[in-house]
């Protein structure tokens, strides 16, 4: 079966759930393939999904770091989909709404079958801080393939930009069969097309593209 390339632009909402229990209750089954997004309040996640999607709106963007306390789903087709996840770290919140964040998060890390695969962004001017190497441990622990998004890459030299992409690449080296490293600017679109490229591979896990053959035979 020929696997066929998605159309991030075709990215729309589907649901808000405030944690891993109730995103169960609206997408029963933990079935289909699900690729998350996660980082810092500040790191540019809504902007560096709206970049790949195409979309101005699609992620809600705030001068306020943090606004996003909720699991998003973003629906690509019946079969996948993009999840939002809760800022982390910097914002302004009371530390039991921190704590309650970072329980989500790492409860759908471990415990979500149909997650194929964890983008975590991070400031590419201040990386892998301990809560981005958390999640990142999170997710190589239960064998969930990671892209570490240097985000923000335009405010970097090209020079200054390879030199922190080597050193986080570095820095994960011994996590390198499951961690891809790249620098990324939502404004320039900066290695849009290799992002846009890891996150189809993982679009078509290979358990799926065999559900999606069976069910052609069995039509």
């Amino acid at each position: 079966m020929i696997e066929s390339r998605i159309d991030f632009r075709k990215a729309k909402f589907l649901i808000s759930a405030p944690d891993i229990a109730h995103l169960d209750e609206y997408l029963p089954g933990d079935v289909g393939v699900e690729i998350a997004f996660a980082g810092r309040s500040n790191a540019g996640k809504s902007s560096a999904l709206n970049a790949l999607t195409e979309q101005k709106s699609l992620a809600r963007t705030s001068k306020t770091p943090g606004r996003t306390q909720l699991i998003n789903v973003f629906a690509l087709d019946d079969n996948r989909r993009l999840v939002d996840l809760p800022g982390y770290g910097f914002a302004q919140v009371p530390m039991a709404m921190k704590k309650k964040w970072q329980q989500a998060l790492g409860e759908y890390l471990q415990v979500r079958r149909c997650l194929s695969g964890v983008v975590v962004l991070m400031d590419i001017r201040h990386p892998l801080k301990d809560l981005d190497r958390q999640m990142i441990e999170w997710a190589v622990e239960s064998e969930i393939p990671v892209l570490a998004l240097l985000t923000k890459a335009d405010k970097l030299a090209q020079s200054a930009r390879m030199k922190t992409v080597n050193q986080v690449r570095k820095e994960l080296s011994d996590m390198k069969d499951w961690v891809q490293v790249e620098a990324f600017s939502a404004l320039k679109g900066t290695n849009k097309p290799k992002v846009l490229s890891i996150l189809n591979e993982w679009c078509h896990p290979e358990w799926l593209m065999q559900e999606l053959a069976q069910q052609e035979d069995d039509a």
